[in-house]
């Protein structure tokens, strides 16, 4: 279907950085599971036709019944993920029908409807998109005896977030071009460049965190009563 969307979210993680036994994407916040925020600012997005939710296997079945209990209509399919992120990127881009795809971390439940339209809007008019932020600090390029080799200049350094959109038609493939030849990415924006499309950094908030450390998920909770209401 020309100019319809779905969405990958991804939380198929353990998170061991985190050190709670329960996986960093199901820890409250606000009384719900981190990914039950995340999932509902995509579920409300009018132009969204489709969402697929790739967890681990034996989280699967309570996924299932969250999306149930919160209402999560445009949900399509809950899936086991694999061993990973790239495999389960994958596992959940094959759900999908919709002709544009963005991917999204479940840890990233700070996401705006305003972020989530621009990087759309960036993809439509050049093909592919990444949300990201200017980094702030100082970065050192430094060597395995710790020496720094150089410093890059600032200014044209960008922290990578989510979501990344791209059309359907073509990251399948990417994928399965990077499994055959055993590639890895560290995100899809990585396996485009790689295949030589162009992709658009979209400047977003730096309130867009990835929950993985109990440190953010202090910050999570600080910029949740700040908002006045729950993240949904």
């Amino acid at each position: 279907m020309k100019n319809s969307f779905g969405a990958v979210i991804v939380a198929a993680g353990k998170g061991t950085r985190m050190g709670t036994r329960e996986s960093k994407q199901y820890l409250a916040l606000g009384g719900k599971p981190i990914i039950i925020h995340t999932l509902s600012v995509f579920n409300r997005l009018p132009w969204l036709q489709e969402l697929v939710l790739v967890t681990g296997a034996q989280d699967v079945p309570r996924c299932k019944s969250w999306v149930e209990e919160y209402g999560l209509d445009k949900v399509t399919a809950v899936i086991p993920g694999g061993n990973e992120r790239q495999h389960s990127v994958f596992q959940g881009m094959k759900q999908l029908s919709s002709e544009w795809v963005m991917i999204h971390d479940g840890v990233r439940p700070f996401i705006t409807p305003e972020e989530i339209e621009a990087c759309r809007d960036a993809a439509m008019e050049v093909g592919a998109s990444v949300l990201g932020v200017p980094v702030k600090d100082t970065i050192k390029q430094v060597n395995g005896q710790g020496l720094i080799t150089g410093t890059p200049d600032r200014q044209s350094l960008w922290a990578a977030a989510t979501p990344q959109t791209f059309r359907l038609s073509e990251l399948l493939p990417v994928h399965e071009k990077a499994a055959s030849e055993g590639f890895t990415g560290t995100d899809d924006a990585m396996l485009m460049e790689w295949a030589g499309y162009p992709v658009k950094v979209v400047e977003g908030k730096y309130s867009n965190i990835k929950i993985t450390t109990p440190e953010d998920l202090e910050y999570a909770a600080f910029l949740q009563k700040r908002k006045g209401e729950n993240v949904e």
